[in-house]
């Protein structure tokens, strides 16, 4: 899909207003196009908007837009009309965006976002007839078509228009719209009281394949609805069975094992607003954030409460920069919504990675607080007291885990809790947990390169571990980490020649990494490359090196290195 604004280098400034409260922003104006303040010019207007982007003012950009084009001479009104359009939708003021859409504008992008954006918002007003006008006219076509084709039926729904409402869109090359057009169907069946078509449609997508069990959900829910609670459990166990630890799915089979009130039908919007999110998440994938930031803004204006959407807006936000406007989107979703635990867990380590750790650690126990039971929400929070060097805070977590899951605990927490146990000096502890995880695991190459290394590093079954890290080397041949494993097992075993050549493919692939640059430092020392070993241990020094290595390498700059003098057992 090709950019859909002319205006993208404005982008990261819109969006950093775009989330300034939990919810949208105020109106820009009662009017389409406020009136001009007398005396001021459409350019002043308009270099004052530019100036509110290059503050990170957004919303107040628009208005300046808004107020240039009222005061604008007529051939230049389309252009700023266009700069206010663009502003206004990418703050969330969607309405606004819609009162003063450039349907005319010479760009077809543009145009036909406009269209879409209009039609959105009659959608959102109830005004069916007139969305889906506008969605099968001229007035929204590429690259909008696939957008346009999934709400129109939503459209006809809502307008009473039963016969255009079932008809399945064609949509070509979007596979993700097509998906969605399906179940979207399979919903608006449900609403007609055709279930017989409804659940047709729903299984016809589930033998295909279901990605993310969305219409396994949805065919669980109609057979909720339709008091066949033990059809509802099959089918949710089928789907647990490709995707074993979805939490949506373990409280959807709970809830209907227990015959307890069947989710009801969403309403129209609320269909067309999953749509959205489901477009807009993959052009996050293609990191295409500014038609992912316009889709979910118009998928919030059908449905404010998506919280879906917002854990992608905050993610956008955050991606470009606006560190308060994405924690603002995490902080929408509220204790009970299903990505409450996912929305505390990013505001956490956005809070982290400012340094703000006290603040991170307490949206982590919050998270946990409000979900004990979660084992997301209490990794995040072992993730973090991990990052503070606080192991064995970190421990506690994980041990409750552990022993909460029995004989055959996920691998990954049992990985997770090694690291503490290395990093506390509790080797026995953690070469046993790594040992435990291999055998559930014991083609993971994290777990062999962990294991591996540290066999390695502490000269002890040279040849296994040798083994165990080129083995993970073959499944992620481009991992710098693993491939420095495998040239410090060289290393150990004395054959420098063939440790330089892969330490050095382990230094063009991890640049940065102290740890790897040293052991090419000491390579270079053995096969006589004195000048280089000095050079990468003076490049240690740049990487900010933790004290032991720092200590470590400025000996070695002064002195060189002895002999060879590590253990070599197993060798």
């Amino acid at each position: 899909m090709r950019s859909i604004f002319r205006l993208t280098p404005l982008l990261p400034a819109f969006a950093l207003a775009a989330c300034a409260t939990s919810g949208p922003p105020p109106p820009l104006a009662e009017s389409s196009i406020p009136p001009a303040v007398s005396g001021q010019s459409a350019y002043g207007l308009f270099l004052a908007g530019q100036s509110a982007i290059n503050d990170g003012q957004g919303g107040e950009a628009a208005h300046y837009f808004a107020r240039a084009a009222g005061a604008a001479d007529d051939a230049d009104t389309p252009l700023l009309r266009s700069h206010t359009f663009t502003a206004a939708l990418l703050a969330g003021d969607v309405h606004a965006a819609a009162s003063i859409a450039p349907m005319t504008d010479d760009d077809l992008g543009i145009r036909h976002l406009a269209g879409l954006t209009v039609a959105v918002d009659e959608m959102a007003l109830g005004q069916g007839s007139k969305a889906r006008a506008i969605l099968t006219g001229a007035d929204v076509g590429p690259p909008q078509a696939a957008a346009a084709a999934l709400l129109a039926p939503l459209a006809a729904a809502e307008a009473g228009d039963n016969e255009a409402a079932i008809g399945l869109p064609v949509i070509d090359g979007d596979p993700v719209a097509t998906f969605f057009a399906n179940i979207d169907q399979g919903l608006i069946f449900e609403r007609l009281h055709r279930y017989d078509e409804a659940e047709t449609a729903y299984r016809s997508l589930i033998e295909r394949g279901d990605p993310a069990a969305v219409a396994s959900i949805d065919l669980g829910a109609l057979l909720e609805r339709r008091g066949r609670t033990a059809d509802a459990v099959a089918i949710y166990d089928q789907a647990r069975g490709r995707m074993p630890g979805d939490p949506t799915l373990l409280a959807d089979k709970a809830r209907a094992a227990s015959r307890r009130d069947a989710p009801p039908l969403p309403t129209l919007n609320a269909t067309a607003s999953e749509a959205l999110t489901a477009v807009a998440s993959v052009l996050v994938i293609r990191r295409q954030n500014e038609g992912a930031l316009a889709y979910l803004r118009l998928a919030l204006r059908l449905d404010p409460d998506r919280d879906s959407a917002w854990l992608l807006v905050g993610d956008i936000l955050s991606n470009i920069g606006d560190k308060s406007g994405a924690w603002a989107a995490y902080l929408t979703p509220k204790a009970g919504s299903a990505d409450f635990v996912a929305a505390r867990g990013k505001l956490a380590w956005s809070y982290q990675a400012e340094g703000r750790k006290d603040d991170a650690l307490e949206e982590a126990r919050t998270a946990l607080a409000a979900e004990p039971e979660s084992k997301d929400a209490a990794t995040t929070l072992a993730d973090l007291l991990r990052a503070d060097e606080r192991y064995e805070d970190s421990v506690n977590i994980l041990d409750r885990l552990i022993t909460r899951e029995g004989d055959t605990p996920d691998w990954r927490l049992l990985y997770m809790r090694a690291v503490d146990f290395q990093q506390s000096d509790r080797w026995p502890q953690a070469e046993s947990d790594l040992t435990l995880a291999l055998k559930q695991q014991p083609d993971e190459p994290e777990l062999l390169n962990f294991l591996g290394y540290s066999w390695i590093d502490r000269g002890e079954k040279l040849h296994e571990a040798l083994a165990m890290v080129q083995k993970a080397v073959n499944t992620n041949p481009q991992s710098g980490a693993m491939i420095d494993s495998l040239g410090w097992a060289y290393y150990r075993l004395g054959d420098y020649t063939t440790a330089v050549e892969k330490l050095e493919q382990a230094v063009s692939l991890e640049a940065g990494d102290a740890d790897v640059n040293n052991h090419l430092g000491d390579a270079y020392w053995r096969v006589g490359r004195r000048i280089e070993a000095r050079f990468q241990w003076s490049r240690v020094l740049t990487l900010v090196p933790d004290a032991k290595l720092k200590t470590e390498v400025e000996a070695k700059l002064r002195n060189g290195l002895g002999p060879m003098d590590m253990p070599v057992s197993g060798s």
